[in-house]
């Protein structure tokens, strides 16, 4: 197996994310550093910063997590935990998950969480055109010359963003759907056409939405949510986790404390 596929399946991080991890040479095999694209056998002892990093297990089949949260603003989505307001802290959950993507860190709303690092960029690859929908407010009046150029493209970070649907909502605010989801998309798009974003909230991932969640809230995704969002994995989800909605779960003390 590949080196960033097994630590996908550690739940440690994402295969995306153990590609760095990797490069950055805080992962050993047999207490030897390890190279990107370096295979795991049977018997390995791998490690990731000095901890040993084995696939979650149950009675033989791994288990598999996935979770949606409403984030509140001000927390980060980084697995480094000594990140202050880390999204892993935040949640607290029993088992190791990471973030699908990104929802920065002054934006609130939908972001999912799992510890299958193969479903990852299935989720995020633009060229699959998987929907994500926002509310956004800005610091002045929206207007249809604005709208128009939101839903025709907008060139940041040396490109030509996607066409996308933009919705007025109110004096100042907005609806957004996007097919991708460059860093810090819809704040600089703004920024561009002399826009400051005052409020950016996340509400659905294709099928997925909040759901009634309220800020600080997750659950595990339901069968049916699972079985639209990644058909391959609703059958497979059957007997474990997934499976059934948890009632949802708000952090039991005050973060940071």
């Amino acid at each position: 197996m590949r080196l960033n596929k097994f630590l996908g399946e550690t739940g440690l991080c994402s295969r995306r994310e153990a590609d760095r991890l990797i490069g950055e040479r805080r992962v050993s095999i047999n207490g030897r550093i390890a190279a990107i694209g370096t295979l795991v056998e049977e018997g390995d002892e791998v490690r990731l910063d000095g901890q040993i990093a084995r696939p979650r297990t149950r009675r033989g089949e791994r288990v598999r997590i996935y979770l949606k949260l409403n984030k509140p603003v001000g927390v980060t989505c980084t697995t480094e935990r000594h990140v202050r307001g880390n999204i892993i802290d935040f949640i607290d959950h029993t088992e190791r998950v990471f973030p699908i993507g990104r929802l920065d860190k002054d934006s609130q709303g939908l972001i999912l969480l799992t510890n299958d690092g193969d479903i990852v960029n299935q989720i995020l690859r633009a060229e699959n055109h998987h929907e994500k929908e926002y509310l956004v407010g800005v610091d002045q009046a929206v207007t249809p010359e604005f709208l128009a150029r939101m839903a025709a493209g907008v060139r940041i970070h040396n490109t030509q963003t996607l066409p996308c649907r933009v919705q007025a909502r109110g004096k100042c605010g907005f609806r957004i759907v996007l097919t991708q989801g460059l860093n810090r998309q819809i704040r600089l798009m703004c920024e561009a056409l002399g826009y400051m974003v005052k409020s950016l909230e996340r509400i659905r991932i294709m099928n997925v939405t909040l759901d009634g969640l309220k800020i600080g809230q997750w659950r595990n995704l339901s069968a049916a949510e699972l079985a639209l969002l990644l058909p391959q994995r609703g059958a497979e989800a059957a007997p474990i986790k997934a499976a059934k909605a948890a009632p949802a779960r708000t952090r039991s003390r005050p973060f940071g404390s």
